[in-house]
């Protein structure tokens, strides 16, 4: 049986390796604070002590990383990159730029070592579901070898060569973005003109304006529900990504430096914890000047 690896047991990582466990497969998981990771003792995994301990030996490493700079402190960290064996693969499922995904990819496959940069949307739901969209760069031959781990997680598409998994993560975040901003002020309009906005999301349910986000997102903000399943300081760290990508090819994106723009206030107004639904605040304030 193939043995795998998993660090970072947060929001997403906890669920993803407990369907991987689920699905029959060996897993040990770090976490830099231990106890996220003991919740998967009942589902047979090994807990590691240290980040060594769950590369060691691994046919298959997964990391699920917050950011860029969590993945530099793991990549770069001897006790990761030293132990790490021969002609095995890591899958860096973080949502991090493009470039990072490239280094590192290219990095590893001089030790022999390949690498699937591998993000995920659905959320914390998605996660739990084992439905999340998972969008993979690297090679074919690679990306077939770990269909099967992959698929216990989610519905996995190969897009292109190294660093293409991480490109469609940014084009994914626009829509969700964007669209999380469009069903803030259709609710908001709602609200303002006295119709039912619980209807609304009825009345368009089938047609053209209907999608995951105005059914989930759009009762979170009815309900005023903020819980954290996608935090807003990390669609805040992917807005930036995305208007980093789209300048190094020349491209502008006027509605996504917007989108940005909103969620650098709330940021910035210390709703960095809160649910990126939380939008429909930032539309809120400005309706209150």
């Amino acid at each position: 049986m193939i043995n795998i690896g998993f660090v970072g047991t947060g929001l997403m990582g906890l669920p993803m390796a407990k369907n991987i466990l689920k699905s029959g497969l060996k897993l040990s998981a770090f976490n830099r604070t231990i106890n996220k990771a003991e919740p998967l003792k009942e589902f047979g995994a090994e807990i590691s002590k240290t980040l060594s301990e769950v590369v060691k030996d691994k046919d298959y490493v997964i990391t699920m990383l917050t950011d860029d700079s969590a993945v530099d402190a793991i990549m770069n960290n001897s006790d990761f990159s030293e132990n790490l064996k021969s002609g095995s693969t890591v899958i860096d499922m973080s949502s991090v730029k493009p470039t990072t995904a490239t280094k590192y990819g290219n990095t590893l496959k001089l030790k022999n070592i390949n690498y699937l940069d591998a993000p995920v949307s659905g959320g914390t739901i998605g996660a739990e579901e084992a439905s999340l969209a998972i969008m993979v760069g690297g090679e074919q031959s690679v990306f077939d070898n770990s269909l099967n781990i992959l698929k216990a997680m989610g519905n996995p598409t190969l897009v292109g060569p190294i660093g293409s998994g991480q490109v469609s993560k940014l084009a994914n975040q626009i829509v969700v973005g964007v669209t999380i901003g469009a069903v803030a002020e259709a609710i908001t309009l709602c609200e303002k003109a006295g119709a039912d906005p619980v209807k609304l999301i009825k009345a368009l349910s089938g047609g053209w304006a209907d999608s995951k986000i105005l059914q989930t997102h759009g009762k979170r903000m009815i309900d005023k529900d903020f819980s954290p399943k996608g935090k807003t300081s990390t669609h805040l760290k992917d807005m930036n990504n995305i208007l980093e990508c789209a300048n190094s090819y020349n491209t502008h994106l006027p509605i996504s430096n917007l989108v940005k723009e909103m969620y650098k206030t709330l940021v910035d107004n210390g709703h960095g914890n809160t649910d990126h639904s939380s939008l429909y605040n930032e539309i809120e304030r400005i309706n209150k000047k």
